[in-house]
């Protein structure tokens, strides 16, 4: 099954397999944040085990409205980070979503498809 974005200009994920994300039919291979309204980068974490708070804060770095709502793809299995590091987006009353990689993002796509502020930090360990 093909899905399709209602906003065919805005950035979306558009396959994924095993260590890799297209976004917008571009393969990615290393960790990378997500944004309709903020765009899309690099995001400096390898692996599950060396997240840190830095790493979520940073998403509130970033020019543009901040998001409403922040989706975190585990990786292949869903794990969940320990709340102290999530502290940061917790404080800006900003909603955190942990699903594997491949769940965030299906539901990064709906929910950009739907003009929502969403962001994506889409874990790929290498």
């Amino acid at each position: 099954m093909k899905l399709h974005a209602d906003a065919p200009n805005q950035l979306a994920v558009t396959a994924l397999g095993e260590g890799w994300v297209a976004v917008n039919g571009e393969r990615h291979t290393t960790s990378l944040v997500l944004s309709a309204s903020r765009g899309l980068r690099a995001w400096p974490c390898h692996r599950f085990e060396q997240l840190e708070a830095t790493h979520f804060s940073e998403l509130l770095d970033e020019p543009g409205t901040p998001p409403e709502l922040v989706i975190f793809g585990s990786g292949t299995r869903l794990r969940f980070v320990a709340p102290v590091l999530l502290r940061a987006l917790m404080e800006r009353r900003i909603g955190v979503e942990t699903m594997d990689t491949a769940a965030a993002c299906r539901t990064y796509n709906i929910l950009a498809g739907e003009g929502r502020r969403v962001t994506a930090a889409l874990l790929l360990e290498t």
